[in-house]
């Protein structure tokens, strides 16, 4: 089976516009907040990611042509996982559609595939013998704000970089 392209409004970003590093970074989450005595509470008010894309390659991604005024769906293929020695899972934030969440199983020092059950964010992994743990993976849809790409070219070597920067809405 194939990997999916990254998708960003519907548009795939296709191999010529060049390899997409993807970088996902925690917005908000948990803060300390201090209590008069200085006693530190931790607070989570939101939590949200995030995303920065970018890339090198023989022609730019094609995404300028993308109302950026709108939310945008981001089909991203940088995996996120959770690693227990339970195979029970609920999986954080929404997974494609277009690739199922699959799961991997620890025997000995190898990781082996797992056949995964989904009921909604519920994952159940079949337990495999000798497994000492187990992994769900999947990767990751967003609903996102992003600004038009940011680009440059090296007309000496023919490339067109380029960038762009997303928040989860």
């Amino acid at each position: 089976m194939s990997l999916p392209m990254v998708m960003l409004g519907g548009v795939p970003i296709v191999p010529h516009a060049g390899s997409v590093s993807q970088s996902i970074t925690p917005l908000g989450g948990p803060e300390i907040v201090r209590l008069s005595g200085g006693v530190g509470v931790p607070m989570t008010h939101w939590e949200r990611s995030a995303i920065a894309l970018s890339g090198s390659g023989w022609m730019p991604p094609g995404l300028d042509g993308l109302d950026y005024t709108q939310p945008l769906e981001l089909r991203c293929t940088k995996q996120l996982s959770i690693v227990s020695t339970s195979t029970s899972f609920v999986i954080v934030g929404t997974p494609r559609p277009d690739f199922a969440p699959w799961a991997l199983a620890l025997v000995g020092r190898d990781w082996v595939e797992a056949e995964l059950a989904l009921s909604g964010a519920n994952a159940e992994v079949t337990p495999v013998t000798g497994a000492t743990a187990y992994q769900v993976c999947w990767m990751p849809m967003f609903t996102v704000s992003a600004k038009r790409p940011q680009g440059d070219m090296d007309p000496a070597a023919n490339t067109h970089g380029w960038q762009i920067n997303c928040e989860e809405l």
